[in-house]
Parts: C-alpha cells; sequence; structure tokens
C-alpha cells in the first residue's frame, strides 16, 4: 500500500485543545504497522526473506518486540510445511486455551481444522497425577495418541516440549510441524534447544523462538500468519 494512501487516512480529533493525527481505519493501520515495522527490520542487522519473513513480521506486530528479530528460528521449509498442514486441514493441538483463543476462527473453518487443549480437561489433571507430571506433560502425551500428525503450538509450557521431545525421540510420533515459544526462566531455553535438536534429527519441521522471549499471543500469531500465507495465495 503506497504512504499517499495511508496519509490520505489520517483524521483529525482534537487532544487538549491540539489536532493529532489519528489513523482510524483498522485495514490502514494495520499496513501502517506493518510498513513501520518492515522499515524498522531493516535496522536490526537481520536479514529475513519470504516466506519467514511473514512470520517475524506478524510476531514483532504482536509484541512490538524487536528482539524476535534475532531469536526466531525456522527449519528449512517449514513455514511451507505449516501452511500446507492447515491447509490439508490438520488438526491444531495447543498447551494453553489462551493460544487456542487466539487462533483465526474464520481460517480454521474456512480450511476445517479442528482445534484443541487438553489442559483443562480432567483426564489431564488425573494423569498428571498419576505420573507425578505437570498438566502440561500429561496433554501432550494425550493429544500424541490422539492427534498424531496434527501441528502442536507450544507457547506457555516447557515441560510440554519435554514430552514431545520425548515422543519423537522414541519414534512414535510424527507431528506436522511444532511451533515451540513457551515464555520464562524455568526450562524455558532448555526444553526449546531439546525439541530443536529432536525435530532437526527427525526432520520434523520448526518454528521457535529461541530463548526465554514466546508466551502464548506470540504462539497464535504464528499460527495466524501461517494461514494468512495461505489466504493471500488462495484469493
Amino acid at each position: 500500500m503506497a504512504n499517499k494512501d495511508i496519509d490520505r487516512s489520517y483524521r483529525f480529533r482534537p487532544e487538549d485543545g491540539r489536532g493529532k493525527q489519528m489513523i482510524r481505519d483498522p485495514a490502514m493501520i494495520e499496513a501502517e504497522s506493518m510498513r513501520r515495522i518492515t522499515e524498522e527490520l531493516n535496522g536490526t542487522g537481520t536479514h529475513w526473506h519470504e516466506p519467514e519473513l511473514s512470520v517475524v513480521r506478524r510476531v514483532i506486530h504482536t509484541t512490538a518486540d524487536f528482539d524476535f528479530a534475532r531469536s526466531m528460528f525456522f527449519s528449512e521449509g517449514a513455514v511451507r510445511a505449516g501452511r500446507e498442514a492447515l491447509r490439508r486441514g490438520k488438526s491444531i493441538v495447543t498447551d494453553t486455551n489462551m493460544a487456542l483463543a487466539g487462533i483465526s476462527r474464520p481460517s480454521m473453518d474456512r480450511y476445517k481444522n479442528e482445534a484443541v487443549c487438553f489442559m483443562a480437561d480432567p483426564k489431564t489433571a488425573q494423569a498428571a497425577r498419576a505420573q507425578g507430571s505437570t498438566r502440561a506433560w500429561a496433554a501432550m502425551g494425550y493429544a500424541a495418541e490422539h492427534f498424531p500428525g496434527a501441528v502442536y503450538v507450544v507457547g506457555n509450557a516447557p515441560t510440554a516440549l519435554i514430552r514431545l521431545e520425548e515422543l519423537i525421540r522414541s519414534g512414535s510420533f510424527l507431528p506436522s510441524l511444532i511451533i515451540a515459544v513457551p515464555v520464562g526462566f524455568v526450562n524455558v531455553v532448555e526444553s526449546k534447544e531439546r525439541i530443536r535438536s529432536a525435530c532437526l534429527d527427525r526432520n520434523i519441521p520448526i518454528i521457535a523462538a529461541m530463548g526465554r522471549k514466546g508466551g502464548s499471543t506470540v504462539a497464535a500469531a504464528i499460527v495466524n500468519a501461517l494461514f494468512y500465507g495461505i489466504n493471500a495465495h488462495c484469493k
């Protein structure tokens, strides 16, 4: 979108007795945000290209945090593999209901994707107590049994990644894509390193935010970026 088109979208709103330029049109706001993100990305020293660039920009758009320009990791072909899995209607498994709620419902409806989270399931709590594990660990074990080829989206619990890594190493689990972006201080960095290594060893596509940063909003943003990329090519 040309800057002159964005400029025409400005409206004036009095503020403290003075006029302040404001963009009110939602599409224009997003277009201007992406323009500014792209401009600032050019000064970070990173060199992202499509199709990864659209995912990185969407994460930064969600967080306003340019550290993700340096921490994002994509295995070769991961974006294409993720988009193809979603286009084919693969299920989506999340580790939080927050991530589940943030994924584009119109996109899931369009491609017939079932999205599930078992963290609040009573059976998960029961299994966690019996196993002496976290609910996230138990939830991923249950999900892997019932949705083995799904897209797995982890934005909160490092123990979810640890369980997925164990299942991948066992040779009994082959997901379509792993999105590994939990946030925090305990086990977070290590769990991301472990799942990345396992996915690379077994040729499983992975998108990850290395280091401490991440979160459920980042997880949902990545899935949405994958969906929007499909939508852009299917119009």
